[in-house]
């Protein structure tokens, strides 16, 4: 099954190739893994700083969705009031398409960068709000009636009982928003590029769609596909890293 796994996908490539050449696709319908990958190298460079554009946006919007998303539902943690206020704000934005206000945030924000990180930032910040106030409602009624028969005050039950508790899941929530966040941060580009502005993989992706230039289209979505991964992996390997060395409570 292992070897089954480390090898799937060099034969799924070897096929493609194989089947492009055997009907004779159109580069222009679907290029085989052999002319992406000549189309990448014909133009690595620009490539490639496009992609540090876009995970300079992606990693932006993931720090102020961890810093938003604890934050915010410590105080949900905390206040009955809290929660009414926020908590449907919270379920607003989840369910609001960023590409439909991705057009306002720019106007509104002005400084390109800043507005791409806020676009991107909506998209990642639910999963974390809403896996890290579930971790911290998660630990036994009897722990935290130790710590009020203690005299702990409700900021430090968060602190010392609640957010431990609240690790595994804010985690978990990590990972998605990770995922979440590149896709954010593409979606504002491609926004923000209709206007002539962002300089990202999203807007050599359209470059390549409108001069008909599909194998660096898809050396364009290979890119993305492999940042993906790549993110999905370095956060799985913290997540479980974090879990290993510090717990949690149950």
């Amino acid at each position: 099954m292992k070897l089954l796994a480390r090898f799937s996908m060099p034969l799924c490539l070897c096929l493609w190739e194989f089947a492009v050449r055997l009907f004779q696709v159109p580069s222009y319908l679907l290029p085989g893994p052999v002319a992406i990958i000549v189309a990448f190298f014909d133009d690595w460079r620009g490539l490639l700083a496009a992609l540090g554009v876009t995970l300079s946006v992606m990693l932006a919007a993931l720090l102020v969705s961890i810093v938003a998303g604890v934050g915010l539902a410590a105080l949900v943690a905390a206040s009955k009031v809290a929660r009414a206020l926020i908590h449907p704000w919270a379920v607003v934005l989840q369910v609001t398409p960023v590409v439909a206000i991705a057009p306002l945030i720019i106007v509104w924000i002005g400084n390109p960068f800043a507005a791409l990180v806020m676009c991107a930032s909506i998209v990642a910040f639910f999963p974390i709000f809403s896996a890290t106030s579930s971790g911290l409602a998660a630990p036994p009624p009897e722990l935290r009636d130790l710590f009020r028969l203690n005299g702990a005050k409700i900021w430090q039950e968060i602190f010392w009982l609640r957010l431990p508790a609240a690790l595994p899941l804010f985690l978990s929530g990590l990972r998605i928003s990770g995922g979440l966040a590149l896709v954010g941060a593409v979606v504002a580009e491609f926004v923000n590029s209709t206007g002539g502005g962002a300089t990202g993989l999203a807007t050599r992706l359209l470059e390549s769609g409108y001069r008909l230039e599909i194998p660096r289209m898809f050396a364009c979505l290979a890119l993305l596909a492999l940042a993906g991964f790549g993110i999905n992996f370095a956060l799985g390997k913290l997540e479980s890293t974090l879990l290993r060395r510090f717990g949690s409570i149950s």
